[in-house]
């Protein structure tokens, strides 16, 4: 193999590590939170400031998903449902993972800089929680909720890089999505994690399912994704939203409540389905609602 060859699959071994596709989840959100605050502020789009806001975000997120494998690599091993991981296998090398993190960490603080010094001087909170959370199933029957605080500042920062300010314009529908968000994907953390129940209990690893059965997990799950709703519907009434936004609340609803149809506490068989297919379809469909209100409020391009 050359060297070319030899670079070519390295990187594509990394990106399989960090699910790069799986971006798709929290992306949306911080774009909602970035047009929200073009919408309050100038009335048009940015386009070097939304591009720059994915970049910062695909880079915390895949230095978020590197940290966690190379953090949790033993655990990784000894786990048969995450023994084929990357890192497990040899397919990357720590080495490689640490390289890949870091460089995806300076890519976060360059886009941050190159944003406002607001987005700077925040960028230490949010990247603490990003380290936290894989040490947090060490320490905490609530892993989850380390991982929701981690998603809750996506909009928040993309509502500050915006807007370059704390306080005007009120960031309050960055706030709900971002609590949107948060509740979302801590939710819907606590089903995939109730598929390790067994494992986790036998190695000491803490979660809300290991603590407290799956069932119980699955309806806190439930009630948190109801939160998710109420959080949404928060936004639409801190925004001078259209139509189209009550719509994207909706399908939200309808999407969720199809995912937890999917998971029963005896039949953990879907789980996948539910985690991959339908919350990709949360965060895109709820995103192309959102650019539906933006349109219909006359947010130019």
């Amino acid at each position: 193999m050359s060297n070319d060859q030899a670079s070519s699959h390295a990187v594509r071994s990394f990106l399989r590590l960090v699910t790069i596709e799986h971006s798709v989840f929290a992306l949306p959100f911080a774009l909602i939170g970035a047009l929200a605050a073009m919408q309050a502020t100038t009335g048009s789009m940015a386009w070097a400031e939304l591009l720059l806001i994915i970049v910062a975000m695909v880079g915390a997120r895949t230095f978020a998903m590197a940290a966690n494998r190379i953090i949790d690599r033993e655990i990784d091993a000894a786990n048969p449902r995450t023994a084929q991981r990357e890192l497990v296998t040899g397919a990357v090398s720590v080495r490689t993972a640490n390289v890949g993190a870091a460089v995806s960490l300076v890519v976060f603080l360059g886009a941050c800089a190159a944003l406002n010094w607001w987005c700077v001087l925040l960028a230490p909170l949010a990247v603490a929680p990003l380290i936290v959370y894989p040490y947090a199933k060490r320490f905490t029957n609530f892993p989850h909720a380390i991982l929701g605080i981690a998603q809750f500042v996506a909009p928040v920062g993309a509502w500050v890089a915006v807007t370059a300010s704390l306080t005007s314009p009120s960031p309050a529908p960055a706030v709900w999505l971002g609590l949107a968000v948060g509740t979302w994907i801590g939710g819907f953390d606590l089903i995939y994690a109730s598929q390790d129940v067994d494992f986790d209990r036998s190695e000491g690893v803490k979660s809300t399912p290991a603590r407290f059965g799956v069932r119980n997990a699955l309806l806190a799950a439930r009630f948190i994704h109801v939160l998710t709703l109420l959080a949404l519907i928060g936004f639409g009434l801190t925004t001078d939203c259209s139509p189209w936004w009550w719509a994207g609340v909706a399908f939200t609803a309808c999407a969720l409540a199809y995912e937890h149809s999917l998971v029963k506490a005896d039949d953990l068989s879907r789980v996948n389905r539910a985690f991959f297919t339908v919350n990709g379809f949360v965060g895109l469909g709820l995103f192309a609602f959102a650019l539906l209100n933006f349109w219909a409020l006359g947010l130019s391009a």
